[in-house]
């Protein structure tokens, strides 16, 4: 019976990590499609983001059952109770790259981005899907060293996403306001992506260790 219950958590953990695989390639065709003004692209992730969401309702119904049926205690428990966090985690990475996929449908056949700021959505963009894959490879293997250096590339992130603001910001913008509210949100949007694959990260933590990281008695996390 036990063996069998840590064949259903191993289960549970690759649901979870076909689900960050999902999301980095969303947010992956996602830039393609902002960077590109490709519409093909915009479409295939509008339309592959139900799967996502279906991804979600899967694992959340089997770790619902592990819990119903297996009553798990100490790491099995923290393991079905990270799992239903980290898979709300994921379908929101979905959703921002879906933002991304309809901003560029909204102004196609033109471009979403001034070239002013191209060089920023395409480095966001790299850092987004990096870290959608270094959160799987997380899940995989329990990696708790792995799943702390992801704040490094969430802190990229958010220096790219204030130095964007500031580029905004700046008396001689002169790509007008719709630019400007437009870049706006899709810059949150890859900042948010950011922030959710480093919460999955540290779901892992919790699993691994007992304690989630980002505590103040907690000196090492």
């Amino acid at each position: 019976m036990r063996e069998a219950y840590q064949v259903e958590l191993g289960q549970l953990a690759d649901e979870l990590a076909n689900m960050c695989a999902m999301a980095g390639t969303a947010m992956e065709l996602a830039t393609r499609a902002l960077l590109e003004a490709d519409l093909g692209l915009a479409e295939q992730v509008i339309g592959d983001d139900a799967k996502i969401d279906d991804a979600r309702s899967a694992c959340e119904e089997h770790a619902y059952a592990l819990l119903a049926l297996q009553a798990p205690v100490a790491t099995d428990l923290r393991t079905v109770l990270a799992a239903i966090h980290a898979a709300e985690s994921l379908e929101r990475m979905g959703d921002l790259a879906l933002h991304v996929a309809k901003a560029a449908r909204r102004r196609h056949p033109n471009p979403v981005l001034p070239e002013q700021v191209r060089p920023y959505f395409a480095e966001m963009g790299r850092v987004a899907v990096e870290l959608a894959r270094s959160a799987e490879s997380v899940i995989l293997n329990q990696d708790v060293e792995k799943a702390r250096s992801l704040e490094e590339a969430d802190d990229e992130m958010d220096d790219l996403h204030r130095h964007l603001f500031s580029v905004i910001m700046e008396k001689d913008w002169p790509h007008g306001v719709a630019a400007a509210v437009d870049v706006t949100l899709l810059g949150r949007f890859y900042e948010r992506f950011a922030d959710h694959a480093v919460s999955v990260a540290k779901r892992v933590v919790f699993v691994v260790t007992g304690r989630m990281p980002g505590y103040a008695d907690d000196d090492e996390l």
